[in-house]
């Protein structure tokens, strides 16, 4: 005896479309967000309130110059310079620094060398913000970092007022370059997972994984 199928039982083909709209949807969503975000990441700077500390990112260009112009204009009282290299000193900063920069403003000034990613820069900063009682921050990084880098630190420091400062950094002057498209690939998708926190979730299997220290070696990244 033939039994009348379920109600539920949808004919492949028909199964297959849905499944085939519903890839298609997926895409253009991530399509459009990517779009969003590589807007979002050339935008400009605004002027900012002023700020108990500044935090810059190192690992590109324009952030250690700018984090130090906005501590010279008095924008914050203090600076922290987050994932320089281990051996790192305030000599190597003088030294390569195109412009010299005021003794006063280094007696402001604070080397951080654990962090060697962004969650390691969020834990940096939190150490930082408690041993100077920091109220106010402005985070320093290149645009396409900064809502990952902003993310990241708010949840360490969760009673922080945080004001992002975007680089535009000079790979966004081409956009079409293959190495600039995945760039802002990798990035957007590194944010939505960081949205979806799980890098820090899984962060003890990255340890027993991953123990190099991917910072170079010589003196830190300027700009």
């Amino acid at each position: 005896m033939t039994h009348p199928p379920h109600g539920n039982d949808r004919p492949p083909a028909r199964r297959r479309r849905l499944l085939a709209t519903g890839v298609l949807a997926t895409i253009l969503a991530w399509m459009a967000g990517l779009a969003w975000f590589t807007r979002d990441a050339m935008r400009a700077p605004i002027r900012l309130p002023h700020a108990d500390g500044i935090v810059a990112l190192t690992g590109g260009q324009g952030r250690i110059d700018e984090s130090l112009r906005l501590l010279a204009q008095g924008d914050a009282d203090r600076l922290l310079i987050s994932g320089v290299a281990p051996h790192a000193t305030l000599g190597d900063f003088l030294r390569h620094l195109p412009q010299p920069v005021p003794l006063t403003l280094w007696t402001r000034t604070t080397l951080g060398h654990s962090a060697t990613s962004t969650l390691g820069n969020a834990d940096e900063t939190a150490a930082w913000v408690q041993a100077y009682h920091i109220r106010s921050l402005v985070v320093v990084t290149a645009g396409y970092h900064i809502r990952r880098a902003m993310l990241e630190i708010s949840r360490t420091v969760p009673d922080v007022r945080l004001y992002g400062y975007p680089i535009r950094s000079p790979a966004l002057r081409h956009l079409l370059h293959p190495a600039t498209m995945r760039l802002m690939v990798t990035e957007y998708d590194k944010w939505l997972l960081a949205c979806l926190n799980v890098a820090r979730l899984t962060r003890p299997l990255h340890g027993l994984i991953n123990h190099t220290d991917t910072r170079p070696d010589a003196p830190p990244v300027m700009g």
